[in-house]
């Protein structure tokens, strides 16, 4: 593939820039626009398929709720798709999520993007492309600028979303039942915990219950309450460590992987012990329309995303 020039929106530029632009900006790609010609913001959004928004490099003061609910967006023909859930994701929607709003684009000069979100409304954001497939929406009414990648959806790594937002996919169900325990290990404390719960209030909080096994989530009793924290493993990408700081003074180490999206697996460190958790109750984050009611399953309370910075420790990955 020979080098084409990347494509940048512009309003006005003059001969040295164009010249310094078109001599130096080169990049693998596709698409060659004719010298001088600024490409249009809609062929900006839709030549790629999906926009990661990193929340990670969020700026400013403000939050747009519908923004901190999403990992993608997709623009397509006028409507707005959001992949909202980690569950599901990379098959929902064929790729693109649900339908979650409209979205305006104006002409070739202009960098303002209009969307209209079903639930939050009308909010008008101003477009900078900042690479070839990096873009920034900021928007002057909410004083916040959000930073979004692009991708296709055959090169995207939805495994990589999963595992870098794990405390999301975590509270994505009401509760985790223990559906396995490994015939070898110590007999321990925590074989008698059969539920677990990360709940939406904020990322650091957990809930555990004795309760017998195949009870409905929202009977359960839950026994003991604490904090979590999640840890990246130095030379792994598909495992972490999750440690349980209960309120009653001691801790629990485990190493996590996710087996599927409704599975996951805990081995416990002092044991030696594997156990899996099946995910109950999923919650579908963003309602499809203002009709749903609340008892559906569905939420736009609670969940939203934040800033997440994980310690990273040196562990060795235990083999069932």
């Amino acid at each position: 593939m020979k080098p084409t020039i990347m494509k940048t929106i512009k309003i006005f530029f003059t001969v040295i820039l164009s010249a310094t632009l078109f001599t130096s900006c080169y990049q693998d790609d596709d698409y060659y626009p004719p010298a001088g010609q600024p490409i249009s913001l809609e062929t900006l959004l839709t030549d790629y398929e999906l926009w990661y928004v990193d929340y990670n490099q969020t700026t400013g003061t403000g939050d747009i709720p519908f923004m901190s609910f999403a990992f993608t967006l997709s623009f397509r023909n006028g409507r707005l798709y959001a992949n909202n859930n980690l569950v599901g994701i990379g098959s929902a929607g064929n790729g693109y999520g649900i339908p979650v709003g409209h979205y305006t684009t104006y002409d070739i000069y202009s960098t303002t993007l209009t969307i209209d979100h079903d639930l939050d409304g009308v909010i008008d954001f101003e477009v900078r492309q900042l690479s070839n497939n990096q873009i920034s929406l900021y928007s002057r009414q909410y004083n916040v600028t959000y930073y979004l990648e692009g991708y296709q959806r055959d090169n995207f790594d939805y495994d990589k979303v999963f595992y870098d937002n794990i405390e999301y996919f975590l509270q994505e169900y009401v509760g985790w039942e223990k559906t396995f325990r490994s015939v070898t290990g110590a007999l321990n404390s925590f074989d008698y915990e059969n539920y677990l719960a990360f709940t939406a209030e904020n990322i650091t909080t957990f809930y555990s219950s004795e309760d017998e096994l195949g009870m409905n989530i929202g009977s359960i009793f839950w026994d003991y309450v604490g904090s979590y924290e999640i840890f990246d493993v130095e030379g792994y990408d598909n495992f972490k460590i999750l440690t349980l700081d209960y309120d009653l003074g001691y801790n629990e180490e485990f190493e996590l992987v996710v087996l599927d999206d409704g599975t996951i697996e805990l081995y416990h460190v002092n044991s030696e012990t594997f156990y899996e958790f099946s995910g109950r109750d999923f919650i579908l984050i963003m309602k499809e329309s203002k009709t749903k009611k609340e008892d559906d399953g569905v939420s736009i309370e609670g969940r939203k995303r934040t800033k997440v910075k994980r310690n990273k420790l040196v562990r060795e990955k235990h083999l069932r």
